[in-house]
């Protein structure tokens, strides 16, 4: 049973365990990467069976996969520097990414 993700996309959140920020690019309902990752990366064996976030990573260039318990919201209000943001967002208003819209 899976159930609804507490984060959206756009949305800044801050990792609780390794402290630091980032905004939400994409959502699985749960766990979708290979066992082989999950037991070399998931150290704190966060719950399969619940939403995990695709995260860019502020000030950095990677982006990372979190399980939703390691989350929190980021009510800084500041925005998150990553050289992918135009990817995905094009507008950043009142502490939130706003997706780009697509062109036909």
């Amino acid at each position: 049973m899976t159930q609804e993700a507490k984060f959206s996309i756009g949305q800044i959140v801050h990792h609780k365990l390794f402290n630091y920020r980032g905004v939400v690019i994409d959502i699985d309902p749960t766990f979708m990467l290979s066992d082989e990752w999950y037991q070399a990366m998931a150290k704190s064996r966060p719950p399969k069976n619940k939403p995990w976030y695709h995260v860019l990573v502020d000030n950095a260039v990677h982006q990372t996969y979190v399980a939703e318990q390691n989350l929190e919201p980021d009510d800084s209000g500041e925005q998150v520097h990553h050289p992918e943001l135009g990817l995905y967002f094009d507008q950043f208003i009142n502490g939130q990414y706003h997706l780009k819209q697509k062109s036909n």
